[in-house]
């Protein structure tokens, strides 16, 4: 197994990708702590996951970055040391830069972007110590991109590739890893629970996720991605050329993107 007896702390881990890659991770051996706000789901996922007893339920909220330090001192207390950490946690989003409130753009960066990374730093001593550990992000295509509607959402993203990209260079020599994982459309309720321009909630699946690849397919090639030391993982369906679309015309990306339209009515996202 491929982490087998690993600790392997996921957050966003009460369902979508999160309680897929809970899943597969313990089917690979790991110890796992479930994170998320919802601990009556998470305590769901640990009776699922293969060894239940092995795993335990922490609840957490993103946007409460004063509490991480004493949530890491307690994985460490009960597991001595945390050896991946998958800050997969976050909210999408669902409306015009212009339409956006202010409020609701602050509250959106503290969860997809301030919280995985207070997180990380709070762990970061302990790997530190030991000269050994891993930090995944799963991020999404909207890390490379933007599209109509997706403004603080990409710029969340856009912001977690910059920060971990240079934290991967500083790390390096103390045997510590960065993987940035993209998704693009996964089959989850990542549209459903997005947030509109006041913060009301989406309330439906887009059709571009009910068409999209499995949380399992996904959490897969999160799993495998990280046992390789992969410094970044592209999944998804054809969304994913959009990355190197980007990379090799980005006019022409620009086109395409122009052409995509946004209203209340009719949305879709990548991720």
């Amino acid at each position: 197994m491929k982490f087998a007896g690993q600790v392997v702390w996921i957050t966003g881990a009460s369902s979508g990708i999160g309680e897929a890659s809970a899943l597969a991770f313990a089917r690979e051996g790991a110890r796992l702590v479930l994170s998320s706000r919802r601990p009556a789901e998470l305590e769901r996922v640990r009776r699922t996951c293969a060894r239940p007893d092995d795993h335990f339920v922490l609840p957490l909220d993103l946007a409460q970055s004063g509490n991480f330090p004493a949530l890491v001192a307690e994985v460490l207390a009960r597991c001595g040391r945390i050896d991946v950490l998958v800050n997969n946690g976050g909210v999408s989003q669902r409306a015009l830069a212009m339409d956006a409130t202010e409020t609701v753009e602050r509250a959106l960066m503290e969860v997809d972007y301030f919280g995985p990374v207070a997180l990380t730093k709070a762990v970061l001593p302990a790997m530190r110590a030991r000269h050994a550990g891993h930090i995944v992000v799963v991020s999404s295509v909207m890390g490379y991109l933007g599209t109509p509607g997706r403004s603080t959402y990409a710029a969340a993203k856009h912001a977690l590739h910059g920060y971990f990209d240079s934290l991967r260079a500083e790390i390096w020599r103390e045997g510590i890893r960065v993987t940035i994982v993209c998704p693009g459309y996964v089959n989850t309720a990542i549209s459903e629970h997005a947030v509109g321009p006041r913060g009301e909630q989406h309330g439906r699946t887009d059709g571009t996720h009910r068409t999209g690849i499995t949380p399992e397919k996904c959490a897969a090639a999160i799993v495998r991605g990280v046992a390789r030391g992969r410094e970044e993982v592209f999944v998804g369906g054809w969304e994913v050329a959009g990355i190197y679309v980007k990379r090799l015309a980005p006019w022409l990306l620009s086109r395409i993107v122009r052409r995509m339209r946004f209203s209340g009515a009719e949305r879709g996202e990548a991720r």
